[in-house]
């Protein structure tokens, strides 16, 4: 199912053809470095692909996107979109050799846009391994700001159309060591 197009990409349901792709971006050292809990091993790529194949856009559940070249339909990375609380998390993952060219921007450009358009009022938050400065860059990029180091998750946090007890909250957990 295609979720939406922008001008070099289409951010689409995962497929059982994306199961290659997946494992090999997870599986190198510049994409997994900063990547926590997720699945490596090619049985439970396929596993998860078969469980979020039919994974709806929405704000009611979680779902993972998967990022495809327009032209040739090629997987290239993923973003997985978690709703909780009137706060959007989210996740991404881009392959090794589509680094630093915009892809990233692009897709969370038009999904950022989507998804607050479904929810104005509601919160988008990231976090980021704190050695991550490229994704620290494109979140700054995209209009987040940031929210302080959480030691607890061993994370720099980043927020877009936060509210002021989420700032609060983040600067409390930020003191926390």
């Amino acid at each position: 199912m295609i979720f939406l197009e922008t001008q070099r990409l289409i951010l689409r349901s995962v497929e059982p053809g994306d199961e290659a792709v997946m494992f090999d971006y997870r599986n190198d050292p510049r994409c997994s470095r900063y990547q926590r809990g997720q699945k490596r091993a090619r049985h439970q790529i396929r596993e998860m692909i078969g469980r979020r194949k039919e994974d709806v856009l929405s704000h009611q559940a979680n779902c993972m996107i998967a990022l495809a070249l327009r032209e040739r339909g090629e997987m290239i990375g993923e973003i997985v979109v978690m709703p909780q609380e009137k706060t959007f998390s989210l996740g991404y993952t881009l392959h090794y050799a589509y680094h630093r060219q915009g892809y990233a921007f692009e897709a969370l450009s038009a999904l950022i846009e989507y998804l607050h358009g479904l929810e104005p009022a509601w919160e988008f938050i990231s976090f980021v391994h704190p050695e991550n400065l490229a994704s620290m860059g494109l979140l700054k990029k995209l209009g987040y700001r940031d929210l302080g180091y959480i030691p607890g998750m061993e994370s720099q946090v980043f927020g877009k159309w936060v509210h002021p007890e989420t700032v609060e909250e983040m600067a409390l957990a930020a003191e926390k060591k």
